[in-house]
Protein backbone atom coordinates (compact mmCIF):
# COMPACT_ATOMS: atom_id res chain seq x y z
CA UNK A 1 0.00 0.00 0.00
CA UNK A 2 1.65 2.88 -0.81
CA UNK A 3 0.12 6.86 -1.07
CA UNK A 4 -0.50 8.00 -4.53
CA UNK A 5 -0.32 11.67 -5.86
CA UNK A 6 -3.31 13.69 -6.05
CA UNK A 7 -3.73 15.20 -9.82
CA UNK A 8 -4.77 19.22 -9.46
CA UNK A 9 -7.74 20.83 -11.98
CA UNK A 10 -6.29 21.31 -15.25
CA UNK A 11 -5.17 17.28 -15.83
CA UNK A 12 -7.23 16.23 -18.48
CA UNK A 13 -7.64 12.81 -16.47
CA UNK A 14 -10.02 14.47 -14.71
CA UNK A 15 -12.07 15.45 -17.41
CA UNK A 16 -12.50 11.78 -18.64
CA UNK A 17 -15.54 9.89 -18.59
CA UNK A 18 -14.33 6.95 -17.19
CA UNK A 19 -13.66 3.39 -18.43
CA UNK A 20 -15.48 0.46 -16.27
CA UNK A 21 -14.10 -2.02 -14.32
CA UNK A 22 -13.99 -5.47 -15.61
CA UNK A 23 -11.44 -7.40 -14.14
CA UNK A 24 -11.98 -7.84 -9.88
CA UNK A 25 -8.21 -9.11 -9.46
CA UNK A 26 -5.58 -7.98 -7.38
CA UNK A 27 -4.43 -5.27 -9.65
CA UNK A 28 -8.01 -3.54 -8.26
CA UNK A 29 -7.70 -4.27 -4.68
CA UNK A 30 -3.90 -2.73 -5.20
CA UNK A 31 -5.66 0.38 -6.18
CA UNK A 32 -8.72 0.16 -3.79
CA UNK A 33 -5.65 -0.03 -1.21
CA UNK A 34 -3.77 3.18 -2.25
CA UNK A 35 -6.61 4.98 -2.86
CA UNK A 36 -7.53 4.22 1.03
CA UNK A 37 -4.36 5.24 2.33
CA UNK A 38 -4.17 8.14 0.21
CA UNK A 39 -7.34 9.63 1.10
CA UNK A 40 -6.63 9.35 4.99
CA UNK A 41 -3.21 10.90 4.34
CA UNK A 42 -4.53 14.15 2.42
CA UNK A 43 -7.38 14.08 5.12
CA UNK A 44 -10.06 13.69 2.54
CA UNK A 45 -13.37 12.40 3.07
CA UNK A 46 -13.08 10.21 -0.48
CA UNK A 47 -11.26 9.88 -3.51
CA UNK A 48 -12.30 9.17 -6.65
CA UNK A 49 -9.67 7.09 -9.24
CA UNK A 50 -9.17 9.83 -11.70
CA UNK A 51 -7.89 12.21 -9.26
CA UNK A 52 -4.71 9.75 -9.16
CA UNK A 53 -4.60 9.59 -12.98
CA UNK A 54 -6.48 6.20 -13.17
CA UNK A 55 -9.51 6.26 -15.80
CA UNK A 56 -11.51 3.62 -13.56
CA UNK A 57 -14.72 3.93 -12.19
CA UNK A 58 -13.44 3.24 -8.48
CA UNK A 59 -14.65 5.56 -5.38
CA UNK A 60 -13.06 4.98 -2.15
CA UNK A 61 -15.34 7.14 0.44
CA UNK A 62 -14.25 7.12 4.18
CA UNK A 63 -17.29 8.04 6.76
CA UNK A 64 -18.00 6.96 9.93
CA UNK A 65 -18.48 3.74 9.79
CA UNK A 66 -14.95 3.06 7.75
CA UNK A 67 -14.08 3.09 4.33
CA UNK A 68 -16.99 2.10 1.60
CA UNK A 69 -15.42 0.72 -1.80
CA UNK A 70 -17.83 1.52 -4.84
CA UNK A 71 -17.12 -0.43 -7.95
CA UNK A 72 -19.01 0.93 -11.35
CA UNK A 73 -21.04 2.99 -9.21
CA UNK A 74 -24.82 4.35 -10.28
CA UNK A 75 -27.05 6.72 -8.13
CA UNK A 76 -30.17 5.35 -8.84
CA UNK A 77 -32.55 7.30 -7.38
CA UNK A 78 -32.53 10.64 -5.05
CA UNK A 79 -34.84 12.61 -3.04
CA UNK A 80 -34.64 16.46 -1.29
CA UNK A 81 -31.85 19.16 -1.65
CA UNK A 82 -29.12 19.86 0.45
CA UNK A 83 -26.80 23.45 0.25
CA UNK A 84 -23.24 22.83 1.38
CA UNK A 85 -19.73 23.85 1.14
CA UNK A 86 -17.57 21.24 -0.61
CA UNK A 87 -13.66 21.37 -1.17
CA UNK A 88 -12.22 18.70 -2.88
CA UNK A 89 -8.39 17.17 -3.18
CA UNK A 90 -7.90 17.83 -6.68
CA UNK A 91 -9.18 21.87 -6.69
CA UNK A 92 -6.51 22.79 -3.47
CA UNK A 93 -7.14 26.06 -1.94
CA UNK A 94 -10.76 26.51 -2.73
CA UNK A 95 -14.06 25.94 -1.37
CA UNK A 96 -17.63 26.01 -3.02
CA UNK A 97 -21.11 26.20 -1.95
CA UNK A 98 -23.05 23.40 -3.70
CA UNK A 99 -27.01 21.69 -4.01
CA UNK A 100 -26.61 18.30 -3.90
CA UNK A 101 -29.22 15.78 -2.96
CA UNK A 102 -30.72 15.28 0.53
CA UNK A 103 -30.98 11.28 -0.13
CA UNK A 104 -29.36 8.94 -2.70
CA UNK A 105 -29.92 5.36 -3.07
CA UNK A 106 -26.79 3.74 -5.31
CA UNK A 107 -25.96 0.72 -6.98
CA UNK A 108 -22.45 -0.64 -6.94
CA UNK A 109 -19.97 -3.88 -6.81
CA UNK A 110 -17.11 -4.39 -4.58
CA UNK A 111 -13.65 -5.30 -4.43
CA UNK A 112 -14.54 -9.17 -5.36
CA UNK A 113 -17.39 -8.09 -8.45
CA UNK A 114 -20.22 -8.87 -5.70
CA UNK A 115 -23.33 -6.41 -6.46
CA UNK A 116 -24.41 -4.44 -3.70
CA UNK A 117 -27.19 -1.54 -2.61
CA UNK A 118 -26.42 1.75 -0.33
CA UNK A 119 -28.82 4.63 0.88
CA UNK A 120 -26.88 7.71 2.03
CA UNK A 121 -28.35 10.50 3.73
CA UNK A 122 -26.76 14.21 4.34
CA UNK A 123 -22.67 14.15 4.44
CA UNK A 124 -22.95 10.47 2.92
CA UNK A 125 -25.00 11.30 0.00
CA UNK A 126 -23.10 14.47 -0.88
CA UNK A 127 -19.59 12.41 -0.70
CA UNK A 128 -21.20 10.16 -3.11
CA UNK A 129 -22.59 12.50 -5.30
CA UNK A 130 -19.00 14.42 -5.23
CA UNK A 131 -16.98 11.02 -5.85
CA UNK A 132 -19.40 9.55 -8.47
CA UNK A 133 -19.10 13.05 -10.65
CA UNK A 134 -15.16 12.80 -10.86
CA UNK A 135 -16.12 8.99 -12.82
CA UNK A 136 -17.83 11.65 -15.61
CA UNK A 137 -15.21 13.95 -16.19
CA UNK A 138 -17.38 16.57 -13.66
CA UNK A 139 -15.58 18.91 -10.71
CA UNK A 140 -17.69 20.34 -7.78
CA UNK A 141 -16.34 23.85 -9.20
CA UNK A 142 -18.63 23.23 -12.16
CA UNK A 143 -22.20 22.63 -9.88
CA UNK A 144 -21.19 25.22 -7.42
CA UNK A 145 -23.35 28.04 -7.01
CA UNK A 146 -20.12 30.33 -5.95
CA UNK A 147 -16.74 29.56 -5.18
CA UNK A 148 -13.97 30.97 -2.43
CA UNK A 149 -10.57 30.55 -1.27
CA UNK A 150 -9.51 29.23 1.40
CA UNK A 151 -7.48 30.97 4.02
CA UNK A 152 -3.93 29.33 3.30
CA UNK A 153 -2.20 26.85 6.01
CA UNK A 154 -0.48 27.70 8.32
Amino acid sequence: MQKRFVVQDGDPVLRRVCDPVRNFNKELHDLLDDMKVTVRAENGAGLAAPQIGVSLRVVVIDVQEGFYELINPEIVAFKGEQVGPEGCLSVKGKQGTVRRPAKVKAEYRDRHGKKHKLTAEGFFARAVCHELDHLNGVLYIDKADEIYDLPPEE
